[in-house]
């Protein structure tokens, strides 16, 4: 939301899911109401917590890189 200028984006994921149970259909109402453009939402739709890894590939990467640096004697 915020890389669409969407106001208080952390204010309208607090509304959807203070106090109240979360489901397919209600995250699916809430992004179709988005005001973002439609191909961000078909992204947000494919989404699921089996297919989400967010930063974890580039996160991973880091720590490899890091590894070999302290085993190889550089010291970043």
């Amino acid at each position: 939301m915020r890389r669409y200028g969407v106001p208080e984006p952390y204010e309208k994921l607090k509304e959807l899911t203070r106090g109240k149970a979360i489901t397919k259909e209600s995250i699916r109402d809430f992004i179709e109401g988005l005001d973002i453009p439609q191909d961000a939402k078909a992204y947000l739709l494919k989404l699921t917590p089996h297919t989400y890894v967010g930063s974890a590939v580039e996160l991973a990467r880091t720590i490899e890189h890091e590894v070999n640096n302290i085993l190889n004697g550089v010291i970043s």
